[in-house]
């Protein structure tokens, strides 16, 4: 894909695309061109994607790590040259960091276990060593009756895992309905209601508690709450088949014995999160006013790099802007990256956002569009079009110079859990990438196996030359977005 393309001359800076008869559409091929030929001849995406997850990695909200990337592109963003780079703070709660674990089985046998203890966890006193003690089958109140024997005890809660996620969502615009938000979650089983388990557990003083991930192969699946006490019992994650092989053994008599070091950090000095935010503003003095508005979450879970949710994401805005501004981009509007804090805690980046900028009509009829990338990995196919029609038939003349790229089709269907839902629900015209769901629900997202290769340079690319394109095309457009009306939805 970084073989330089055969351009054609062009003899005019706007042409025609194809499009319905009835809505002919100008596309500013000149610039595509010229986003096409620094994005495939001279990008950093790469560069950029190794410096958020290999050397920064994991970015759980709140914590030194997110702050960090943070920080660090805000300070990319000002250094390409883009305005208004800067930090927006919003009230979150106390961050956390893992600093050391260490899970494994003493006896019968030794063996090192993978496991991942559950963000804001408090740490365990020391090194506990000690029997297993399994309550995976035990009522509440038979739990309530083992109070005595269950002080500073390594706990197993829930029963062996014998059903996994072993599917992705189905792939849009293939022949089968899209499903919007996530596939449905494969729970561990127990006897005792989780939260009652944890409440029990936390009176009789318990040493730790551990679960088995719903993910097969080895594959850690874990999140977290922000609201976990500083006297909760530490709670970890294990690899389902480790988890099952410790319960047989109980199941069978065999005595099990654990050897598990948990060390964790709060950070309460400053309890505000960060979005980062640039742009490249507007030069036209109808329209400099109007935000055109492109972005990504920042943030991620920590049991890996975040590679795929969604550092993918981020880099490919990043490099987009970067584009753009290298370029020396002069849209008629302002166009605005966002990369978007707390997404994973329920898209909190997005809605403070919308309550800082956004709060009332006026404001809302500024922006002209937002374009988000998250969910998926691979390459960029398109957009959901969230039922906006009108939209479709703009995007779609706005798609044609790409498919040289692979990108294929925008689908009138929409997508949800992300951070273009806040911005839908009030209105705005909001729309998320179309990418690939192989392997991305049931193996890499929020899960310890999210690592940079599940992406490859092209990809990257490609994603950061797409968004660059349709920023563009939003920001130099003559007209206005369509929008649906909250009450036709």
């Amino acid at each position: 894909m970084r073989t330089r393309l055969l351009l054609a001359a062009l003899t005019c800076s706007w042409v025609l695309a194809p499009a319905p008869a009835s809505s002919q559409t100008p596309v500013d091929l000149e610039m595509t061109a010229r986003i096409k030929e620094e994005g495939l001849d001279r990008s950093q995406a790469l560069e950029l994607y190794h410096t958020l997850t290999d050397e920064i990695g994991g970015r759980l909200t709140g914590s030194p790590a997110h702050d960090q990337a943070a920080a660090w592109a805000r300070d990319r963003f000002a250094e390409w040259g883009l305005t208004e780079a800067r930090l927006e703070p919003f009230e979150f709660g106390r961050g956390w960091s893992l600093e050391k674990l260490s899970i494994e089985m003493v006896s019968p046998r030794y063996t090192p276990l993978i496991g991942y203890a559950e963000a804001w966890t408090p740490s365990i006193d020391g090194v506990l060593s000690g029997p297993v003690v399994y309550l995976g089958d035990k009522t509440a109140a038979e739990v309530e009756a083992m109070q005595s024997a269950l002080r500073g005890a390594i706990v197993l809660t829930h029963q062996p895992q014998t059903e996994f996620r072993d599917a992705d969502r189905p792939q849009p615009g293939v022949g089968e309905t899209v499903r919007t938000g996530n596939p449905p979650r494969i729970r561990p089983n127990a006897t005792t209601p989780p939260r009652q388990m944890r409440e029990l557990l936390q009176e009789a003083g318990a040493g730790v508690s551990l679960r088995p991930s719903e993910y097969r192969d080895g594959t850690v699946g874990v999140g977290g709450s922000r609201t976990t006490g500083n006297d909760a019992v530490p709670s970890i994650v294990l690899a389902a088949e480790q988890y099952n092989m410790i319960a047989r053994n109980l199941a069978s008599g065999v005595p099990v014995e654990l050897r598990v070091e948990l060390r964790t950090r709060y950070d309460e000095g400053d309890t505000r999160t960060f979005n980062v935010i640039a742009e490249i503003p507007g030069s036209d003095p109808a329209l400099r006013d109007e935000i055109v508005l492109v972005g990504a979450h920042l943030d991620s879970w920590h049991a890996s790099s975040g590679a795929t949710d969604n550092g993918d994401g981020a880099i490919a805005v990043m490099e987009a802007m970067r584009i753009l501004a290298e370029l020396d981009a002069r849209p008629r509007r302002t166009i605005r990256v966002a990369l978007w804090s707390g997404e994973e805690q329920g898209l909190l980046g997005a809605r403070a956002y919308i309550e800082d900028h956004l709060a009332d009509q006026a404001s809302r009829e500024k922006l002209a569009v937002y374009l988000n990338d998250d969910p998926g990995s691979g390459a960029t196919l398109g957009f959901y079009m969230q039922g906006n029609q009108a939209a479709k038939t703009l995007f779609d003349a706005w798609l044609e110079p790409l498919r040289d790229l692979g990108v294929t089709r925008n689908i009138i269907d929409g997508i949800g859990s992300t951070d273009h839902v806040p911005f839908d629900q009030i209105g705005l015209p909001a729309f998320n990438v179309i990418k690939d769901f192989d392997a991305y629900d049931e193996r890499t997202r929020h899960t310890n196996a999210d690592f940079p290769e599940r992406m490859s340079e092209d990809e990257l690319i490609q994603s950061a030359i797409v968004m660059a394109h349709f920023a563009w095309q939003a920001a130099m457009l003559d007209g206005t977005i369509p929008r649906v009306p909250v009450s036709d939805r």
